[in-house]
């Protein structure tokens, strides 16, 4: 796929700029930016288990807690009726 894209004198030499910093043409720059957002973008490893990824938010809540919570949530239910 190839293409132009249109920039001013002055953004073409800031970019040049970044590029020469790196020790890089604009081209290999470019490319290297390329390259790099697609590294970013691809999924990584999957999970073995779906525990690894809940294991930072604790242990889950016991049987009991979660009876109790429901008995607190629908106390008032429906009372006024």
């Amino acid at each position: 796929m190839s293409g132009s894209v249109e920039v001013s004198n002055e953004q073409l030499a800031a970019l040049k700029a970044k590029a020469a910093a790196q020790g890089l043409t604009l081209q290999d720059w470019l490319k290297k930016l390329a390259y790099e957002e697609a590294e970013s973008t691809q999924p990584g490893q999957p999970f073995k288990s779906g525990y690894g990824m809940l294991a930072k938010y604790g242990k889950a809540p016991s049987a009991e807690e979660i009876d109790e919570n429901r008995r607190e949530m629908f106390r008032d239910y429906a009372k006024d009726f």
